[in-house]
């Protein structure tokens, strides 16, 4: 699922294949998709991304000599959620990818199309929309904000749950997913199951170690080696690595989680827990599932077993009771009612003398075979 650095991301690939860009017409949306229709047309406008936290949000502005009647006069802002698998991409209109759901025209010949691709449907846009009210302040870029939110308020229930459980509360973490929080915990050594108030409540609520945060366009390999050389002498914190960890999937770029070119390999080896072997892993209270390393917790949830062993055991179950009793009953039962079901004659009862049963065959070729085969037997 893509999370804060997926979205800021998202939104400067946008940046980059936009500009210079003039779009034209109206905002289609797919005839499958269920979210609401943009209601946008104009002759020539310009588009630019931003992204905060988990939301990603496109500016669409008239070229003001460009505007005629009937047009959208009106700058409109959509933000978009990527949900479980969205992202945005930058074709030709021939090469116009199978789940495209929101799609604005060049005004080129031939004409391209950004596109906002989700295939799993998950994801939602929101004309003239806004930052989301429940959402805290981006871990990324609002670093200051961030903290002092979190640390304001641990008196809130939120912070009675686990820890792994707490850094999903986008009220307080805003672009923390699944991902980001094994690989923060696993780099303090944090069990993932205690209460998050305890693993907090011994923060400052200045960091003093902590320059001051980046701009979103001095987000360079030489400057985060740089900060990160400044704080190599100072502790760590879990609020500190909820800002650093995703700069450093930022900086990969499109070495990273980049679904334009799907290789994720330098993503994968960046990866220290997650989905890592020699993990262990188990679902909080809410199903995710939580990789981690060494003690689970205290407040790990009861009777929890590993996803995959789980699943294992099921399907082996169910296919052994399948096989050895369902299956041959099923169909001998299924090719006697629908003899009858089409009125035909020709059935014909048996007393096979086998363990003291009676059982009923018909002059199915399927069931003779399996009878001959059973009374050569």
């Amino acid at each position: 699922m893509p999370e804060g650095p997926e979205l800021h991301l998202a939104s400067l690939f946008v940046n980059k294949v936009c500009e210079g860009v003039v779009f034209t017409g109206p905002v289609t949306k797919s005839a499958v998709s269920k979210n609401c229709d943009v209601s946008f047309i104009c002759e020539a406008y310009r588009i630019q991304a931003s992204s905060r936290g988990k939301e990603v949000k496109l500016t669409l502005t008239p070229i003001k000599s460009d505007v005629k009647e009937g047009s959208t006069e009106q700058t409109m802002d959509i933000v978009f959620r990527f949900g479980m698998s969205g992202y945005f991409r930058f074709t030709s209109e021939d090469e116009l990818p199978k789940h495209a759901h929101l799609r604005f025209f060049s005004n080129e010949k031939p004409c391209r199309v950004l596109s906002f691709v989700d295939t799993r449907r998950f994801g939602s846009w929101q004309p003239n929309g806004s930052w989301q009210r429940g959402r805290g302040p981006c871990v990324m870029f609002e670093y200051e904000s961030f903290r002092k939110k979190v640390l304001s308020n641990l008196s809130n229930r939120a912070f009675e749950r686990p820890i792994c459980e707490a850094l999903l509360n986008q009220n307080y973490f805003n672009g923390i997913g699944n991902y980001l929080r094994a690989e923060i915990l696993f780099r303090l050594s944090i069990p993932p199951f205690v209460q998050a108030r305890t693993v907090l409540e011994s923060l400052e609520l200045e960091d003093l170690a902590a320059d001051t945060t980046p701009e979103k366009e001095e987000l360079d390999d030489q400057k985060t080696s740089d900060r990160e050389s400044k704080r190599t002498s100072q502790p760590a914190d879990l609020l500190r690595l909820c800002h650093t960890v995703p700069l450093e999937v930022v900086n990969m770029g499109g070495k990273g989680y980049d679904p334009q070119k799907a290789d994720y390999s330098d993503f994968q080896a960046w990866l220290r827990c997650y989905y890592v072997a020699g993990m262990k892993s188990t679902r909080d209270h809410n199903g995710r599932t939580m990789w981690f390393s060494g003690d689970s917790g205290p407040m790990v949830p009861k009777e929890c077993k590993s996803t995959k062993a789980k699943k294992r055991v099921k399907k082996e179950d169910n296919d052994a009771a399948m096989v050895a009793e369902i299956v041959p009953k099923v169909k001998t039962e299924k090719c006697v009612k629908q003899e009858a079901r089409n009125g035909k004659t020709g059935l014909r009862k048996r007393k096979v003398k086998q363990e003291g049963e009676v059982t009923r065959t018909c002059d199915n070729t399927r069931c003779l075979r399996s009878n001959k085969t059973s009374e050569a037997r």
